[in-house]
């Protein structure tokens, strides 16, 4: 086999697909959270205290001259909100598992054996 049809096949495995879709809705997710960050949590939250030190927005918060700790809180906020949406995620696939898993089961149908013995009846006739 050679090195391109091995790596077509390795590409189209489900899971290097599943993959690639998660990383581009991760980043998709990811600047939607910074945005929540920026434009809603900052102003609602941290105004007072960002007027105080004449800043606009939590990056901009630095110390010792040019420490950006501010941008190291940002990210910080940033891991723990999509941590927790995550989990939310995950939390709510696991219910709804659960909840397939706990489906009744369909009746069972006939045995093999009684399959077997009608046929076998019916051949006698």
């Amino acid at each position: 086999m050679g090195m391109v049809s091995e790596f077509k096949q390795f590409a189209m495995k489900g899971n290097v697909v599943d993959l690639a879709i998660g990383v581009i809705i991760g980043g998709a997710f990811s600047k939607i959270v910074s945005s929540f960050i920026d434009d809603v949590i900052t102003p609602l939250l941290l105004k007072p205290a960002l007027e105080a030190a004449n800043l606009q927005k939590i990056e901009d918060l630095t110390i010792l001259g040019g420490v950006k700790y501010g941008m190291f809180l940002s990210a910080i906020i940033n891991f723990i909100i999509v941590a927790f949406v995550l989990f939310l995620l995950v939390k709510g696939m696991n219910a709804a598992k659960k909840k397939e898993e706990a489906a009744p089961a369909a009746p069972a149908g006939p045995t093999q054996e009684q399959l077997l013995a009608e046929i076998r009846d019916l051949l006698k006739k």
